[in-house]
């Protein structure tokens, strides 16, 4: 039962801060007009956010 709760706030942790790397302050850094290998900086940078969360909720979940 505390190992449940325990994952449980880990996946609450995760999920604030995505929400905090996604919000506003942060996520304006990288509006530009740069172009990594000829791709927008904020496109890489929404889906590389979005795929490390995922990659970390699974490796909570899996503990």
């Amino acid at each position: 039962m505390i190992k449940a709760t325990l994952t449980g706030q880990r996946l609450v942790a995760l999920f604030l801060l995505g929400c905090l790397l996604v919000n506003f302050p942060i996520l304006s850094a990288f509006d530009s007009a740069r172009m990594w290998f000829g791709i927008p900086a904020l496109y890489l940078y929404v889906f590389g956010v979005w795929a490390a969360l995922i990659g970390a909720m699974a490796l909570v979940i899996e503990r």
